[in-house]
């Protein structure tokens, strides 16, 4: 078994709620209220801000040039998401492209934890914190795209953004390296990788939680 299927049954029930939380439920189905969408959006443009110079920093520590290109490439594309976010998506859903924004508490905990992650701890933990960014947003973003209100829902450029197959193969690459950072490491290091896999995907539940329950300072 590999180690990102143990990885995936440790979290199997917490992902199990989030696909039943409020928030994923509305914007599913296209009724989650724009204030709701607006407070993630702008806290969301902070995070991929932050996930992608992680993402550049751990990509300075990689075994190879091959991971290496593939993480600066992986923090490349958290940047560019994130500037579509202002570009096209702001303008959408009614935000000024331009305004100053407050890392909320949720958020800060979040970046925080990965930019320390990457800063402290050996490469395969890293690795495995920066994970549940990519799996359990391809996860989720499959589900609402499958299951989505078609005809009507709002957020359906938004929605089309984590469904897309370039996602999916990045997404495919960050597991692969997690797997292979599993098998050279030893069991403590693969403890390691697990807590910190697992407090990454609490922190994913946080995020939306936070979205809708519009957590501030």
């Amino acid at each position: 078994m590999k180690w990102t299927d143990k990885a995936w049954a440790a979290i199997e029930p917490l992902y199990k709620e989030i696909l039943e939380m409020p928030f994923i439920e509305e914007l599913k189905n296209g009724n989650l209220p724009l204030e709701k969408f607006q407070f993630y959006m702008l806290q969301d443009a902070k995070y991929l801000e932050h996930y992608g110079r992680a993402l550049a920093a751990l990509g300075s520590k990689a075994m190879d040039n091959e991971m290496a290109l593939d993480f600066f490439e992986f923090g490349k594309n958290a940047l560019i998401v994130e500037r579509a976010l202002h570009e096209a998506y702001f303008k959408e859903f009614n935000l000024e492209p331009n305004q100053e924004i407050t890392i909320e508490p949720v958020c800060h905990h979040y970046i925080h934890y990965l930019k320390s992650t990457v800063a402290f701890d050996p490469i395969e933990v890293a690795t495995a914190a920066i994970l549940p960014c990519f799996w359990i947003y391809k996860e989720v973003g499959d589900h609402i795209y499958q299951n989505k209100n078609t005809s009507n829902n709002p957020y359906k450029n938004w929605i089309e953004t984590y469904s897309g197959e370039e996602f999916a193969i990045g997404v495919k690459k960050a597991l692969d390296y997690t797997n292979y950072m599993a098998e050279n490491t030893n069991d403590k290091g693969r403890e390691l990788m697990l807590e910190a896999f697992i407090a990454a995907s609490r922190l994913e539940f946080r995020f939306w939680d936070a979205a809708y329950r519009n957590t501030k300072w």
